[in-house]
């Protein structure tokens, strides 16, 4: 479920410090997911780079589909969210060209597709937060949401979207 590291080489000396840190949680940035409708990944405007909602692809394919708290269990879902802000910084990259530019983590959205009778969508989403915690320390705490919905694209347990600022 985790996206391996693999720099070696030349890349390793180019890698910034976020994607050392991430090599050293045994997580690595891939490419850019291709959006599954009309928007892009991720835009920017002034010093502040917004994602669209990320899904939890890996190598082009979702890892699980269904409902958390029922097809999906919410251990699992929290490490999806942590595979979709890993997509949300791959978007962030593209963007702004080096993570280390990231000034700030401002705010994390996460919705998580739910049972009717799941409550536990901050937990699901505190994959996506604890990475961002030891990724970028203290410019990594933001401001969430984390929204239980009836149904995300494709069939995803979990997406998440994120706001970051940058010099």
């Amino acid at each position: 479920m985790t996206q391996e590291a693999s720099k070696t080489g030349a890349d390793a000396e180019v890698a910034s410090a976020v994607e050392r840190r991430l090599a050293d949680l045994g997580l690595a940035l891939p490419e850019v997911a291709a959006p599954v409708a009309a928007y892009v990944p991720a835009v920017v405007t002034g010093s502040t780079v917004y994602t669209s909602g990320q899904l939890p692809f890996v190598s082009g394919q979702l890892p699980a589909t269904g409902k958390v708290g029922a097809e999906v269990t919410a251990d699992d879902a929290k490490k999806y969210a942590e595979l979709c802000i890993i997509n949300a910084l791959a978007a962030v990259k593209a963007q702004i060209g080096d993570l280390d530019r990231i000034t700030r983590i401002v705010k994390v959205v996460g919705f998580v597709a739910s049972d009717s009778q799941f409550t536990g969508q901050p937990g699901v989403v505190n994959g996506a937060s604890e990475l961002l915690g030891k990724v970028f320390g203290d410019a990594g705490t933001h401001a969430r949401s984390a929204v239980g919905v009836a149904v995300l694209p494709l069939d995803a347990p979990v997406e998440v979207e994120l706001i970051a600022d940058f010099a």
